[in-house]
Parts: structure tokens; C-alpha cells; sequence
């Protein structure tokens, strides 16, 4: 694990805290707002971040890939924490990370999403005083069977300041006591990352082998416990994607989690083409030129929404109301008995046009990246 040294007489440090997938696409347009500020001739900001990846996921298809598509630097600290159970993860990133800042202290722990890391890092800083602010802070789905969940519950219960995606977020956290000063109403950095790179997304190497064409094949990602730990229910989703999709390919990138089930199941259908887990530009060029997208993320349904594709969610409850009610995301349950009346109804053009959320709009890293450098410019005072 490396070090960096203690911030001294300089500009206020930043510890951005990135450990799995999901974070870095939320990382990306913050170090590169903090960077352009430091740039700005004109008034020169004096912040600075150090960059700690947890090694939460750690290897190249899950978190190397999207350092080097994203033009993310590299990690100043990396903590290497590898696998294990939830608890094992979350206390060797809490071990680890409180080690980091008693030997180098920062002024402030940025967090992002709801992965393990966000809350361990979340803990450690503040029992250590430091202050915490959240990335998507405010994100709910009322269900605490899923893991993440209690990450957002008990990192907003420990957070200074909120940097939330919408007014939903919003009315969550006042209804739990935060106050208005501390919620910052900034937009998606996830949605900053999609617009950046839009003209840089390109087909995978499958691409043409395959024979895929725009708008002909769908695409499919499926993780949740739920939908993927038991392999009788896994088979009877995936027997019913194969006949709600009528013979279109269904691409499907295979989690780490859902690929020891996957292996058990006795037969799949023929239009199904599971692949690796993609790297950014590969996979968002797959989703934009979907039919549509079956999954049981939350993170695809925002891009979904923004990229106007139609996108079924196979779970009861979603943290991103936001993209049902405004975007392109319809949210079907877990019974695999309902794929084919939505699909039914995709393939007679019947699927809801969508818009774009509120800030959603490729500048929320500069809003972030600006109201950090007032909120530590007052604290400094």
C-alpha cells in the first residue's frame, strides 16, 4: 500500500475513495473538474485530491479497463483489500483506509454510490474527524435485503454533505433530518461520464462475428442475489428471455457472481451470447444500439434513460425512481411470467419515449468540484 505525505502548508486534499466498477464511471468527470480548476490561470484553485482505489475490484476487466478507457490517473493509494465476504471487505477497507489518513490526514472523504467501500471509508474517516461528503447521497430503494442499501443508509447517516442526482434524493434526505445547507442538488456524474465519451464508444471484437446490427439484439445484465443465486429460478429467467426476445441475440455480459450459477444450468437459449464483462466504451456502444436492455442494475437505467433505450428492470423496487417516472425504464418485478407482455409491447413500438432528468446534463463534476472548494475554503476559515 502506498503513501502520500501529510498535506502540510498546502491547498486543501481531497481523498476521492473509488473500489468497485460503478465508482469510477462517478470518479472520472471529479478529478477532471479538480484538475481543470488547478489549471485555470485566470484563478487557480488550491485544491488537491489523492486518489485511493480500495481494491475492492481488482482485476483488469472490473477496474483496470475503466482507469485507462476513462483516462482516470493512476490510484496514489492503493489499499488492495481483495475479495472476501461483505464483512471481511468492509473491515480491511476500514483497517486499511484509517491506517492511510493517521499516517497522511486529508481535509475531507469523498465518497460515491452505495458500494462496500463508500461506507467503510465513510466510518473510518469520521471516527478519525474528517469530514465526509456523498456522491449520490439520498438514493433510496426501501429494500434492506439488498446490500447496498444499508451501504446508503449508514453512509448518509454519517455524512456531512450531500451531492444528490434529484429531488427524490432530495426529499429522502430531509425527511431523515439533513438540512438544506447541507444538500447540494448537482445533477449524475455517471451521466457526465456517458456524455464525455459518447463518440469514443466503439462494437467489441464480437461485434461482427456475432452478426449484431442497431436496434437487432438486446442486451442483459443480471447480478442480484435474487434473480441469479438459485439455479432452478436463474433457469426459469433465462428460458423466459429466450422466448420474450423472439430469436434476437441477447448479449450477456457474465458477472463474476452470476457466472458460478450460469455454469449449472442444464441448457440456455440459442440467441443467448454470454460474453465477459465489458469494458466502458465496448458495453455503452452495445447499449446504445440495443433494441433494449434487460437488467437488474441501477446504474444501466440511468444511461438507458439518457440514451432514450427502451430498458426492463427485473426487480421490485429501484433506488432511481427518477427513470421511471421521467425516463425509459419500467420496473417489472422478479416473476419471469411478466418479460413477455413488456416485451410484447417493445416489440409493437408501444415502449414510452422518456426524457432526461433535472442537471442531468455532463457538467455535475464541475458543480461538485466548485462547491468542494467553497465548503473547504469555509472550513479552513
Amino acid at each position: 500500500m502506498s503513501r502520500l505525505p501529510s498535506p502540510g502548508s498546502a491547498g486543501p486534499l481531497v481523498d476521492i475513495i473509488a473500489g468497485a466498477r460503478p465508482n469510477f464511471m462517478k470518479i472520472a468527470p471529479i478529478i477532471r473538474a479538480i484538475q481543470a480548476r488547478q489549471a485555470d490561470a485566470s484563478a487557480p484553485s488550491a485544491l488537491r485530491y489523492r486518489l485511493v482505489h480500495t481494491g475492492q475490484h481488482y482485476d483488469a476487466r472490473m477496474s483496470g479497463d475503466f482507469f485507462t478507457q476513462l483516462g482516470i490517473p493512476a490510484p496514489d493509494v492503493n489499499l488492495e483489500v481483495g475479495s472476501g465476504t461483505q464483512a471481511e471487505q468492509t473491515a480491511a477497507i476500514m483497517t486499511r483506509y484509517e491506517r492511510l489518513v493517521l499516517d497522511a490526514t486529508s481535509d475531507l472523504c469523498l465518497v460515491v454510490g452505495d458500494v462496500t467501500s463508500t461506507m467503510a471509508c465513510a466510518i473510518a474517516a469520521q471516527k478519525l474527524h474528517v469530514p465526509v461528503a456523498h456522491v449520490e447521497g439520498g438514493i433510496r430503494s426501501g429494500d434492506w435485503t439488498m446490500p447496498e442499501e444499508i451501504n446508503r443508509l449508514v453512509t448518509d447517516a454519517i455524512s456531512n454533505w450531500f451531492f444528490t442526482t434529484s429531488e427524490v434524493a432530495n426529499r429522502n434526505l430531509r425527511r431523515s433530518g439533513v438540512q438544506d445547507e447541507q444538500i447540494h442538488f448537482v445533477g449524475n456524474t455517471m451521466i457526465d461520464t456517458l456524455l464525455a465519451n459518447l463518440e469514443r464508444l466503439r462494437p467489441p471484437p464480437f461485434w461482427a462475428e456475432a452478426g449484431l446490427q442497431p436496434g437487432g439484439y438486446f442486451v442483459m445484465t443480471l447480478h442480484r442475489p435474487a434473480n441469479v443465486d438459485d439455479a432452478a429460478g436463474f433457469a426459469r429467467l433465462i428460458d423466459a428471455v429466450g422466448a420474450a426476445t423472439r430469436g434476437l441475440p441477447v448479449v450477456f455480459p457474465v458477472h463474476p457472481r452470476t457466472a458460478k450459477t450460469l455454469v449449472a444450468l442444464p441448457a440456455r437459449p440459442v440467441g443467448l451470447l454470454t460474453v465477459e464483462p465489458q469494458p466502458y466504451l465496448e458495453f455503452n456502444y452495445l447499449v446504445r444500439h440495443a433494441k433494449g436492455v434487460i437488467t437488474d442494475s441501477g446504474g444501466i437505467t440511468e444511461e438507458t434513460t439518457v440514451l432514450g433505450v427502451p430498458c426492463v428492470t427485473l426487480r421490485d423496487t429501484t433506488e432511481r425512481p427518477e427513470t421511471v417516472t421521467i425516463g425509459t425504464n419500467e420496473l417489472i418485478g422478479t416473476d419471469p411470467a411478466a418479460l413477455q407482455p413488456a416485451l410484447d409491447r417493445l416489440f409493437a413500438g408501444q415502449w414510452k419515449k422518456g426524457s432526461i432528468p433535472e442537471l442531468w446534463d455532463g457538467r455535475t463534476g464541475e458543480r461538485i468540484a466548485a462547491i468542494l472548494d467553497r465548503l473547504l475554503a469555509v472550513q479552513a476559515e
